[in-house]
Order: structure tokens, then sequence, then C-alpha cells
């Protein structure tokens, strides 16, 4: 099977996933009667069309090649470190490290994730942004809460640049008996990371009980997390065909994801709680802020392609 055959077969299944979706929603719609069942099917709803956004730009960033893609994540990183910043107060004495943060670091690490620069790529933010942010900061001598304010730029930094930039660093990764295939590996950590959301939001809806973390994320749920987590593995392992894995190897990777995405919602879901905010931002209905969409990703992303780089490269 070619590139294109798989990349087309991905894309119509998730199509058709999707036309289920809103038909299931649309006949819900129809029949629910009491207030918080016309709310739930609403929220499902715009979920939906959120979905249905979500993979058209990454089916037209695909069509425009791996420039585009690393170009699509660069702003999604831009606006999720916007969301977590407009979060975490910050003062007058930050405002040079978060323009470095916004308008070097950002542009810099993608620009060496598309020109494959791969050691620089993994040490640019641990090491040199982690050295020289609060070297810039302390140059405003403003040393009030000084420690607490570049600890949230530093992990703001980190996850919503360095962790959510491991996704399309996927395509720099040389491959055994996979040239040229790395969209589909990207896609498919992506698709793994949404459907463990989806399918965790449905079983914790139809059989959860007993919470997970109740002061953290109260909608979270042990029977969400077990059953939609292992259905999320085994449709991952299903998915080998367009991977350089073969089944059982896919079936630990999507195992990965789903466990590392979901530590993931949890740690990201704790600092909202410490803001006391529910939501990253408002810009997909339905989903929140972008940074509420890749929660998952930051902590998946990272482990997902190291695991990778490291067992299966060339």
């Amino acid at each position: 099977m070619t590139l294109q055959d798989k990349f087309m077969w991905f894309f119509a299944a998730i199509a058709g996933l999707l036309v289920l979706a809103s038909a299931i929603g649309w006949l819900l719609a129809r029949r629910a009667t009491s207030d918080s069942a016309v709310a739930t099917i609403e929220n499902l709803n715009q979920r939906v069309n959120a979905w249905w956004g979500m993979v058209v730009v990454f089916f037209v960033s695909y069509q425009l090649g791996g420039n585009a893609t690393v170009v699509l994540f660069a702003f999604i990183s831009l606006f999720a470190l916007r969301e977590f910043i407009t979060l975490t107060p910050t003062r007058r004495g930050d405002h040079n490290a978060l323009f470095a943060a916004f308008f070097i670091l950002i542009p810099l690490q993608y620009l060496l994730i598309g020109t494959h620069w791969y050691s620089m790529f993994t040490l640019l933010v641990p090491v040199y942004a982690f050295l020289m942010l609060p070297a810039i900061a302390v140059l405003s001598q403003d040393t009030e809460a000084f420690m607490e304010r570049t600890a949230k730029i530093q992990w703001g930094v980190m996850i919503c640049i360095y962790c959510i930039s491991h996704a399309p660093a996927l395509l720099l990764l040389d491959l055994e008996g996979f040239k040229g295939q790395n969209a589909l590996l990207l896609f498919y950590l992506m698709f793994v990371v949404q459907i463990s959301d989806v399918l965790q939001y449905v079983f914790g809806k139809l059989f959860g009980k007993r919470k997970v973390a109740p002061l953290v994320s109260p909608s979270k749920t042990v029977e969400g997390l077990v059953g939609g987590g292992l259905a999320a593995t085994l449709v991952g392992g299903c998915m080998y065909w367009m991977t350089p894995f073969g089944f059982w190897q896919s079936l630990g990777m999507s195992l990965v994801i789903v466990v590392m995405g979901f530590v993931g919602g949890l740690v990201m879901s704790a600092i909202k709680r410490s803001l006391s905010a529910k939501d990253w931002g408002t810009m997909i209905k339905g989903h929140g802020g972008m940074l509420d969409r890749m929660d998952s990703v930051c902590f998946a992303a990272p482990i997902f392609f190291h695991l990778t780089r490291f067992f299966f490269s060339a």
C-alpha cells in the first residue's frame, strides 16, 4: 500500500466516524427533553464540530507538505503559550523574557525541526532557554516573586513550545523501512490521543462512578480511564498498518500514548484549578482553548517521539 493510499484510507475512516457521530448527535438532539440532556448533547455536538475543523486543518496541512505542518504546529504553540501566560499573572519585568519566548524561541524551535537539526532541537529549550530567560528577566531588576515568575514562564515554554514541538518533530526521524511516510506517524499520534480522550469521556458518561482525582478533574473516572483507555489502546494497535510498528509494538506504543495523555490532562487540569480557571481559553467552541486540546499531546508527544527514535531509527 502506497503512502497516498494509507493517507486516503486513514482520512476516509476519520470522515466516516465523524459523519456517524454527527448523525447520532443530530438524532439525540431531537430526542433530548431534560435540560441536562440538552446541555450534554449540545456539548457533544460542539465537540464533533470542532473535530471536523481540526481534521480539515490537518488534511490541508498534509496536502501542502511537511513545512506547512511545521508552521501549523508553530502557531499551535503560539496560541497555547498565549493562553498559558494569560492565565498566569506576570509583571512588567517579565516582558522582555516573554518577548524572547514568543518571537525568538517559537520560530527558532520550529526552524530547527524544519531543517532537521535534531541535536539543537532537543537542547534549545531545556538548556539554552532555561538559562537565558531568567538572565533576560533579571536585567529588569524586578526581584519581587522572581523565582515564581521565572518558574511560570519556563514551565509554559517547556509545555507549550518544547513538548508540543515533538509532534511535528516526528517528521525528521529516519525510520527503517518507513522513508517518506513520517506524516502518517504524526497522524497516528494525534488520532490515538484524541480517540483516547473521546472514549474515556464516553465510558465515563456511561459507566463512570469512581472518581480518579475529584479535586483535580471531577469528570475523570476510573471506569472512563480503564474502559476508554483500553479501547483506545486496541484501536491504536489495529492501526499498525500506517506505522513502522508491528501489531504488538503498535499496541504497546498506543498504551504509552494513552497513559501519558491521561497524565498530561490531569496535570494541566491541576494547573487550571490552581489558577481558578475551568478552561485555558475559548478559542475552540466546545473544547475550551488550544491548550485544552493539546494538554494530552504535551505529555504524550515527547515520550512517543523518543521511544520511536530509540527503537525504530534506521
